[in-house]
């Protein structure tokens, strides 16, 4: 791993402009190395953060860039519940990304079928990695210190064969998701975490800083060749102790 930074804004407002420059800066890189740009996407709070500060930086190309899904509710993409339902509304119309670089569910499978399909489409779309290699994924956490839908005390946080597994017994509603897995999560050249708000200082101080007993599912995201961001707000990092980074607006991390 290249190192972890812990970034500290005062508020989320403060997050969104530096996680879009984080992105297109990743992008700019990747295209210029690799003639593409692979990016993972989470759904929450990120949807409407990253549609917003995107749309609003002059001259976005998005025309080289690929885009998946961490994870992915099995839900009708007209359900408000639906990531790529949103992103849709929010960003993907709004831009010049080709239809052929989204890369989304078939939620009209079964679960288990739906997360065979999604990790067909994933090898389609990595074809020289045996794990797909994502320039940059986006993730949330949760209060209970879960990732994708990778929850705590879950057997899927075991799972090193699939690269995508199905979910049928959520704790979090709606139950059943596919869900991109630790090998792969852990193979992206960058991992950005975004959490904000005070519900989620506990968890964060024991994510970041360690715990006794069995670590959160947020903490064993750990990149093994990758960088690793966690951009959060003051409200977020109360109970920190760790030293962080302060950037001020306008930084380039």
């Amino acid at each position: 791993m290249a190192g972890r930074r812990v970034a500290v804004f005062p508020s989320s407002a403060e997050i969104g402009p530096v996680l879009a420059r984080l992105v297109t800066s990743r992008a700019e890189k990747a295209i210029s190395s690799r003639g593409r740009f692979t990016l993972g996407l989470s759904g929450g709070s990120l949807v409407s953060m990253l549609s917003k500060e995107l749309l609003a930086l002059p001259a976005l190309d998005c025309s080289k860039w690929v885009v998946g899904f961490c994870d992915e509710r099995l839900v009708p993409f007209d359900d408000p519940e639906s990531t790529f339902g949103l992103y849709k509304n929010l960003l993907f119309s709004k831009i010049n990304i080709p239809d052929s670089g989204i890369l989304a569910i078939d939620s009209s499978l079964p679960v288990s079928e739906c997360a065979e399909d999604y990790a067909r489409k994933l090898k389609e779309a990595f074809p020289d990695n045996a794990i797909p290699i994502f320039d940059m994924l986006l993730l949330g956490m949760g209060p209970d210190g879960h990732t994708c839908s990778l929850f705590p005390g879950h057997p899927l946080l075991e799972e090193t064969e699939k690269i995508v597994a199905p979910i049928s017994d959520s704790p979090k509603p709606p139950p059943q998701r596919v869900t991109m897995t630790f090998p792969v999560v852990n193979s992206a050249r960058c991992v950005t975490f975004v959490s904000t708000g005070g519900s989620k200082a506990p968890v964060l101080k024991e994510v970041l800083e360690g715990r006794e007993g069995p670590a959160f599912p947020a903490a064993r995201v750990v990149p093994t060749a990758g960088e690793l961001f966690w951009l959060i707000d003051d409200p977020a990092a109360a109970s920190l102790t760790i030293q962080v980074e302060r950037p001020g607006a306008g930084a380039e991390l």
